[in-house]
């Protein structure tokens, strides 16, 4: 089998109404399985840094590659876009656009997503993904609704102070699951934060969520905080949930 077949992918592009963002809607990305059909459902994996998962993580070839392959069964996937410029304030849990997002996110997003698509509902079958900022503020939404969202791919999470402090005062977290990579060379790089260790960083917070009772996937591997790295990444962290 040559690899244009994997190629050969349906991603629908739209904008979901979120009245409590700055321009009153958030784009989205929708990748459906090869074979989709409406009347059977799917599991689903909510990505933020949507664009940068279908574009620099090639999200949804590798999704095509499993399906077709046979290691995994259809599901969808939904990239959920942000705007860099807005980003650290919506996806960073001390900031002012966190509640705003997180909020439009479970109440706007997810509801509409479940509407127009026969995703399923149970949290057996939702993943949510995310790379940087974006695993961490998956990480606080989780978090914030434990009923439906309980499996988390983290792909070198930013658990600044912060977000350290939320999980820390989690009593219980026996319910979450969570696949955690880190690159051995993340040790020193620059945010707009500043200069973080991001090996210490996800060793800490990987503590700290399973002295809680989470169940933990963790991997630390040779790599830099880039998509090329991540991406090497993907298969796996998706057959982990989904297989």
């Amino acid at each position: 089998m040559t690899d244009s077949i994997y190629l050969k992918r349906t991603v629908i592009k739209q904008d979901i109404a979120c009245p409590l963002l700055p321009n009153g809607n958030r784009s989205v990305r929708v990748y459906l399985p090869p074979g989709y059909q409406e009347i059977l459902s799917y599991p689903v994996v909510y990505c933020q840094d949507g664009e940068e998962f279908f574009n620099f993580g090639r999200i949804a070839t590798i999704a095509n590659k499993l399906i077709i392959d046979g290691d995994l069964d259809p599901f969808i996937i939904v990239g959920v876009d942000v705007d860099k410029k807005n980003r650290t304030n919506e996806y960073s849990p001390d900031e002012s656009g966190f509640e705003s997002y997180s909020r439009s996110f479970l109440e706007n997003i997810v509801p509409e997503i479940e509407k127009r698509y026969p995703v399923r509902t149970d949290w057996t079958d939702i993943v949510l993904a995310g790379d940087s900022l974006a695993a961490t503020v998956s990480m606080h939404i989780a978090l914030l609704q434990p009923d439906k969202f309980r499996q988390v791919i983290s792909l070198s999470g930013a658990y600044y102070p912060a977000s350290r402090s939320i999980i820390a005062a989690e009593k219980d977290l026996s319910w979450l699951y969570a696949y955690m990579i880190v690159g051995l060379q993340e040790t020193d790089y620059e945010t707009d934060r500043g200069s973080f260790d991001f090996v210490d960083i996800n060793r800490k917070t990987r503590q700290l969520l399973e002295e809680r009772g989470a169940h933990v996937h963790y991997e630390e591997h040779d790599g830099t905080h880039v998509w090329g790295f991540w991406q090497k990444h993907l298969a796996q962290s998706l057959q982990h949930f989904l297989a």
